[in-house]
């Protein structure tokens, strides 16, 4: 009798733990069709970029189950992947190679901070003020591309931007998607984007916008890995790139980890859940996708009664399943997918909230990232905007103080790079 109720007391943990991961896995699936929608946009098929997803996002999973023995997911970061679809490789003027020889920089510079006392010494050197601009400006930048890639908005005849057609079936999509995702959303319903994507697939079908490759088309001899090209490396728009990516790895994945492990109440595990999430990072350079970082689904995970590896574990194998259900993710349609990202990035712009707007040398600097970062269509743009305002602002009113000497190169590298702009190099 004390045999069976041994076992059975052993076995309940593990099938919680199975269950935890499932949870994780149907609230974080949705990447693979939105992170290859952003990153087909930097030159590279959306085939690839599923199948980069869906390695990159397996690894990093039994990474942490296996070596951080945490409860969390790994998986390509929103805000992330725009910062590397569009600042660097579009408006940055690198080859998609390149770009990915910048990801394997910026994560060994992560590896190093990781591993060593950088990551105390960066949080401290850096004002939270801009690292929160940052994240809110990303939000934006998002929900920007989340309005266009759904029709919401267009390019106006007599403005930058204008409303969209509201009697196009495509923009009808979007709207009654869009309206499913909140409402799911705001009810908590568990995988609440993955059925907002199938909803609105549904709905493109029945509108008679639904477009998709035909299923046989789909090969197994997709690029599987990259090379990692570095012939850019001796420019100062490469390492402005690295500068810009480094950072939002080191602080996103702080704050994420902490929060997480806070939930879980497993606070030791940090040094560990840390290192993981960098070498991740690093695997995306040869996976060929933007680098992986502990998502906020990690909350559904540890609220579902994960608190080991074996959740990870379990969240990774279903990813590798993945692959074989391709043929049938490449039909969801961009507007499936544009509530989400508008969704995702309504929660990015809550970080305004602790920045300190009452006190005008952190509210100016920060405001210029928030609207330069969507305005300008670059995240590295819009950050050097705010991180040069920022000493010229302290200096003004007289708090030379709380100037560090971090932020008074971070602002001369990106000055230096205006100023290469505008002599024309």
């Amino acid at each position: 009798m004390k045999q069976h109720q041994s076992i059975h007391n052993t076995a309940s943990p593990i099938r919680k733990e199975i269950g935890a991961g499932v949870v994780g896995y149907l609230t974080s699936v949705y990447i693979v069709a939105v992170n290859s929608s952003i990153l087909s946009e930097a030159g590279i098929s959306e085939q690839n970029a599923m199948i980069a997803t869906i390695l990159a996002s397996f690894v990093g999973c039994m990474l942490m189950g296996l070596w951080a023995n945490a409860p969390m997911v790994l998986i390509p970061g929103m805000g992330v992947n725009a910062l590397f679809a569009y600042s660097i490789v579009q408006n940055g003027g690198l080859s998609y190679e390149e770009g990915l020889g910048v990801i394997a920089i910026s994560s060994l510079l992560f590896i190093i901070v990781a591993s060593t006392p950088l990551a105390t010494w960066l949080q401290l050197a850096i004002p939270d003020s801009l690292k929160h601009a940052i994240t809110v400006g990303l939000g934006l930048f998002i929900t920007l591309i989340g309005l266009e890639k759904g029709g919401l908005v267009i390019r106006g005849d007599h403005s930058l931007i204008a409303i969209g057609d509201f009697s196009s079936p495509i923009v009808m999509v979007s709207l009654l998607t869009l309206a499913i995702g909140i409402f799911l959303f705001a009810r908590n319903v568990p995988g609440n984007f993955l059925i907002t994507m199938l909803c609105g697939t549904i709905l493109a079908f029945f509108f008679g916008v639904l477009e998709g490759e035909d299923p046989s088309t789909f090969s197994l001899d997709a690029d599987w890995i990259f090379l990692p090209s570095f012939s850019a490396i001796d420019e100062l728009t490469f390492w402005l790139s690295v500068f810009p990516l480094t950072m939002v790895l080191v602080f996103e994945n702080i704050g994420l980890i902490n929060g997480q492990l806070h939930m879980l109440r497993q606070p030791e595990k940090f040094d560990r859940a840390f290192q993981t999430t960098s070498l991740s990072a690093l695997t995306c350079a040869f996976f060929g996708t933007s680098p992986t970082v502990s998502s906020a689904e990690s909350a559904a995970i540890i609220a579902s009664g994960g608190k080991t590896g074996r959740a990870s574990i379990t969240t990774g194998i279903l990813f590798l399943l993945t692959i074989g259900i391709i043929p049938f993710i490449t039909w969801i349609p961009s507007m499936a997918i544009s509530p989400i990202l508008i969704i995702v990035g309504a929660l990015m712009v809550q970080s305004i909230q602790h920045i300190s707007l009452e006190d005008m040398s952190e509210a100016i600097p920060a405001f210029l990232i928030i609207v330069m970062i969507p305005f300008t269509y670059s995240i590295a743009d819009g950050m050097a905007f705010g991180f040069i305002a920022y000493p010229i602002v302290k200096l003004a009113i007289g708090k030379r103080n709380e100037i560090s000497i971090p932020i008074i190169i971070i602002a001369c590298m990106f000055l230096a790079d205006f100023i290469l702009k505008a002599s024309g190099h």
